[in-house]
C-alpha cells in the first residue's frame, strides 16, 4: 500500500479527545493544547533555552497584572506644578492624582502607603465615574494581594466589578485570591469569566484555568471515589479486556462438573457458567458463595478469589479487588499460575490508583513466578505504552510475541509500539517498515478486529483519512457492536471533515449499542460544548462519571463537567451568548493555538 508518511504526526490518546474537536482539554473554549507527540521531543531543547527569557519577562507580566492607570512621570510633574500654581482641580482629577501617587508607592513596594492613597482616590471620586471607581478598587486590591490579605482582595475586586461588571483584571485577581484560600469553585467561575472576557487570547489565563480545573477535578474525584456505586461494565468492555490476555486461567481452567447433573451449579461453578453466558452481573455473588463456603465444600476458593478480584477491578472497586488479590498472594500453597495472575492484575490495579512503582514491582514478582508466561510481558507492555515508556514497552511486546507468536493482539500492538517509536526517533525508513508490518499482521490475522482498528488509527494519525475509513469499515464488519470503533470513527470525522453531525450520529450509535460506554458520553459531551449546548454537555459528563473507573478518568471527566458548569454560570451572569463566543474562539483564536 503506497502511503505518504508524516513524521510530524500527532498521536492523541483518550485524554486528548477534546483537542480533536477544536476545543481545549479543560475549559471547553480556549485552546490550551497538551499535545504528546514527536514534536514535544524536539521542543524540549528550545524550551530550555527560553527559560531565561521567561524569567526576565516575569516581572513585567506581574506589573501589567497589578495596577491600572499608571501615569508617566512627566504627567505627574505637570499635575504637581498645576497644583502649586493654585489651579482648581476637579474631584475626578484630584482622585486620579491620588491614584497616581498610589501607583508610584505600589511600584516601590510601599503597599500600605499605596492603599492609603487609593482610599483617598475612592473617597474623592464621584461615584458616577464608574470606570475610574472600578480601577481604584482594583488597584487597591492589588496592594492587598501583595500583603496576602485575601479577604480584602476579594472584597475590593467585588466592589470593582460592581462598577465595571466586565473588568477582566478584577475577575483574574479575585480568582487568584480564591485559589489562595482554596475556594476552588469560586476561583473557577472567576478565571472562566476572565477567559471569556479576554476572548481566550491570554495563554497565561488559560493555563491558570487548566490548573484550577485539574484541582477541582481532583477534589471531586476523591469524593466521587468514596461515594460511587460500583457498576459492572458492559459485555463489550469486559470481552475486550479478557481478549487482551493470552493464557488467563479464568478463561482456560477446567472445572469438575457438579456431582449431580440435575443440581444447579454453586459457587465458582456458577460463576464460570455466568461467565460463559456473559451474565456478568452474577459473577461476584457466585464467587462470594464459593469463598465463604467451608473448606470441605470449597474446591475452587483461590480461583474464586481471582475471578472476584478481577470483576471488582473491572467495576472500579479497587479496595475490594486488592483484598482478594492479597489473599491469593498470602497463600503460599496457591497454584503458582494463579499467584502470577494475581500479581499481574494487582499491578494493573496499582497503576489505576496511581501507585506506579508498586505496579511495576508486581510485574517483576509475576515474572519471577512464571518467566515463560507471555501475559507477564504483554500486560506489562500495555501498561508501559500507556505510561509513554515506548522503548521499554516495545521490548516487552517482543518477549510476548516470541512466547506467543500466534496471538494476534500482541502482534499488532507490537506494530503500534514500533509506530510510536518511529515517530519519536524521526526515522522515515522505520516508519515505512512499520506500515508493512501492519499489513503483514492483517494478512496473518484476518479476523482480528484490533489489526484493522489500530491500522485505522495510524492512518488517521497520518491524516490518510479515506484509507483509515476503509479499515474502520473492515473492523466494523467483524465487530458491528463495538462502541470504541464508533467513537474513534466519530473523532476521525471531526479531524477529517469537521463534520459534527456525522460525529454525533456515530456517538449516539455507540451509546445505543453500549449504554455504559464512558468514552462515548465524554466525547459527545465535548462536542456539545463546542456547539454551545452547555447543559446538554453537563448531562453527558454526568453520565460518563457513572461509568468512569480509574481516578485519572474521574479527574478528567469532572474537570470537563466543571468547565461546562462554570461557563453556564459566567455567561448567565454576564449576559453573554456562548454561540457567539464559541464562533469567536474558533475563528479568531484557533489559528493562534500553541502547538
Amino acid at each position: 500500500m503506497a502511503t505518504f508518511l508524516n513524521m510530524n504526526s500527532v498521536k492523541l490518546n483518550k485524554w486528548q479527545v477534546a483537542l480533536l474537536l477544536g476545543t481545549p482539554l479543560a475549559i471547553g473554549l480556549g485552546m490550551y493544547v497538551l499535545n504528546r507527540s514527536s514534536r514535544d521531543e524536539a521542543k524540549r531543547g528550545k524550551a530550555q533555552n527560553k527559560d531565561a527569557g521567561k524569567t526576565r519577562q516575569k516581572g513585567k507580566i506581574e506589573e501589567s497584572l497589578s495596577i491600572d492607570g499608571t501615569a508617566p512621570d512627566s504627567e505627574l510633574e505637570r499635575k504637581k506644578k498645576s497644583a502649586e500654581l493654585g489651579e482648581q482641580l476637579s474631584p475626578l482629577k484630584e482622585a486620579n492624582n491620588y491614584k497616581t501617587e498610589g501607583n508610584n508607592c505600589y511600584r516601590n513596594g510601599k503597599y500600605d502607603e499605596a492603599i492609603s492613597f487609593y482610599d483617598k482616590a475612592i473617597d474623592k471620586c464621584p461615584t458616577e465615574h464608574r470606570t475610574d471607581m472600578a480601577i481604584f478598587y482594583q488597584n487597591r486590591a492589588a496592594s492587598y494581594e501583595m500583603l496576602k490579605k485575601w479577604n480584602k482582595v476579594k472584597e475590593d475586586c467585588s466592589l470593582s466589578l460592581e462598577y465595571n461588571p466586565r473588568y477582566a483584571k478584577a475577575y483574574y485577581r479575585r480568582a487568584r485570591a480564591h485559589e489562595a484560600t482554596k475556594d476552588m469553585i469560586e476561583c473557577l467561575d472567576d478565571v472562566t469569566a476572565t477567559c471569556i472576557l479576554e476572548m481566550f487570547q491570554n495563554n497565561n489565563t488559560i493555563m491558570f484555568a487548566d490548573r484550577v480545573l485539574k484541582e477541582t477535578g481532583r477534589l471531586d474525584a476523591e469524593r466521587g471515589l468514596r461515594d460511587r456505586v460500583p457498576v459492572v461494565p458492559s459485555a463489550s468492555f469486559i470481552n475486550t479486556y479478557m481478549r487482551s490476555f493470552i493464557a488467563d486461567p479464568l478463561q482456560t481452567i477446567n472445572v469438575t462438573p457438579s456431582a449431580l447433573a440435575d443440581t444447579p451449579p454453586r459457587g465458582f461453578l456458577r460463576a464460570r457458567q455466568a461467565f460463559e453466558e456473559q451474565k456478568y452481573d452474577e459473577i461476584i455473588a457466585a464467587c462470594t458463595e464459593e469463598i465463604e463456603s467451608s473448606e470441605a465444600e470449597s474446591q475452587y476458593k483461590v480461583e474464586a478469589l481471582l475471578m472476584r478480584g478481577t470483576f471488582h477491578l473491572l467495576c472500579g472497586s479497587f479496595a475490594d479487588s486488592k483484598v482478594d488479590f492479597d489473599a491469593i498472594l498470602a497463600n503460599d500453597d496457591a497454584d503458582t499460575t494463579l499467584r502470577a495472575y494475581a500479581y499481574i492484575k494487582r499491578a494493573a490495579l496499582f497503576i489505576q490508583t496511581e501507585e506506579r512503582e508498586k505496579g511495576l514491582a508486581d510485574f517483576t514478582e509475576a515474572e519471577k513466578l512464571k518467566p515463560d508466561n507471555p501475559d507477564v510481558y504483554h500486560q506489562r507492555a500495555q501498561i508501559l505504552l500507556l505510561l509513554e515508556q515506548i522503548e521499554a514497552a516495545l521490548l516487552e511486546f517482543d518477549k510476548a510475541v516470541r512466547l506467543a507468536p500466534h496471538h494476534a493482539i500482541a502482534n499488532v500492538q507490537k506494530c503500534y509500539a514500533e509506530y510510536r517509536l518511529s515517530l519519536m526517533s524521526g526515522d522515515q525508513k522505520r516508519l515505512e517498515r512499520v506500515i508493512q508490518d501492519f499489513e503483514k499482521a492483517i494478512e496473518k490475522f484476518p479476523d482480528c478486529v484490533e489489526c484493522y482498528s489500530l491500522m485505522a488509527q495510524v492512518l488517521a494519525d497520518q491524516q490518510q483519512f479515506p484509507q483509515a475509513q476503509q479499515f474502520y469499515e473492515m473492523a466494523m464488519k467483524r465487530a458491528p457492536t463495538n462502541p470504541a470503533l464508533l467513537v474513534h470513527q466519530a473523532i476521525m470525522m471531526l479531524q477529517w471533515r469537521g463534520d459534527i453531525e456525522a460525529a454525533v450520529t456515530l456517538l449516539n450509535r455507540a451509546i445505543d449499542v453500549d449504554p455504559k460506554c464512558e468514552l462515548a458520553y465524554e466525547t459527545l459531551g465535548t462536542v456539545e460544548v463546542q456547539r454551545a449546548q452547555l447543559q446538554r454537555a453537563v448531562d453527558l459528563f454526568e453520565k460518563a462519571l457513572l461509568y468512569a473507573k480509574s481516578q485519572a478518568e474521574l479527574v478528567h471527566v469532572y474537570s470537563l463537567r466543571n468547565a461546562a458548569l462554570a461557563q453556564i454560570n459566567v455567561t448567565r451572569k454576564l449576559g453573554i451568548d456562548m454561540n457567539s463566543v464559541s464562533a469567536m474562539a474558533q475563528s479568531g483564536f484557533l489559528s493562534q493555538a500553541p502547538m
